[in-house]
């Protein structure tokens, strides 16, 4: 959530150091790879949540390294709260355009790389309680992409805005076991909205179990391992049913840690857990 939604920080109280690294379509030359180590609270008794984030993104020849802070208040009520939060920070693009291969060569706009520091920021609110949440942020207000020319892109060319829009709840079903159905819609500029429909059941509290369906993407199965009370694994593997298919046949594999400190140690599960 944190990746998207700035108003998350701080949302599961204590001291939360998360990494996440996904792969894209494994066996494609220059697909896309992330990676992103994230920490963030909010002291226990107050409405104030802060965190920072380093994360690295590469796609072919594009290499966008990025230091940001975040920021919530939350405004707590009865049996919810709706928090507020802001992103901002710096990230350094490079797009290696020597290395370009081209049918007609000598093009002057592909002689020399591009490298650029440019300025990021955004915002979220979410709004919820232990056992459901909705939310709405835009995590990019500004374009993140530079011409060969380095001048900053003007028009659709570069990292336009993204809106995401997210809900979720938690059924108890029994002592032993919760279910958690969720959504994320996305919507950019130049591409069809497109939905994630995730359903993740948790046994006892220690082993989370998922599937989700992406339109017009992917089938995803999921698996969390509360490994310890403090310490959380989660995997996924993303299995394409786009026309990539043909040329991707290991598809895309995620993997998130997550170590959580300063809470009670006889507490397993952390509040609040599912989201």
């Amino acid at each position: 959530m944190l990746q998207i939604n700035p108003a998350y920080t701080g949302n599961r109280v204590v001291d939360n150091i998360t990494t996440v690294y996904r792969k894209q379509w494994i066996n494609i030359p220059g697909s896309p790879s992330t990676a992103t180590l994230s920490w963030d609270k909010r002291q226990a008794g107050t409405n104030v949540g802060y965190g920072l984030q380093i994360y690295n993104d590469k796609i072919s020849i594009e290499n966008t390294t990025g230091l940001q802070g975040f920021y919530s208040y939350r405004l707590p009520f009865e049996n919810s709260f709706l928090s507020f939060g802001l992103s901002g920070g710096l990230l350094y693009y490079n797009a290696a355009l020597s290395q370009v291969k081209t049918t007609d060569e000598g093009d002057p706009l592909l002689q020399e790389d591009v490298e650029r520091v440019l300025p990021t920021a955004g915002f979220g609110f979410l709004y919820g309680s232990d056992k459901w949440y909705m939310g709405f942020s835009i995590p990019a207000l500004f374009k993140t992409k530079v011409y060969g020319s380095g001048t900053n892109a003007s028009h659709s060319v570069g990292a336009n805005n993204h809106y995401f829009l997210t809900g979720g709840c938690v059924f108890e079903i029994s002592e032993n076991f919760e279910l958690k159905p969720s959504i994320l819609m996305k919507s950019v500029t130049g591409a069809p909205i497109q939905f994630d429909f995730n359903i993740n059941g948790w046994i006892n509290k220690v082993i989370g179990l998922g599937i989700s369906y992406r339109t017009g993407d992917a089938v995803i199965g999921m698996i969390e391992l509360q490994v310890s009370p403090e310490f959380q694994l989660g995997y996924a593997y993303d299995y394409t049913i786009s026309n990539l298919n043909t040329f991707t046949k290991w598809g895309t594999h995620e993997l998130m840690l997550r170590y959580e400190f300063g809470g009670p140690k006889s507490k397993r599960i952390l509040s609040p857990r599912y989201y």
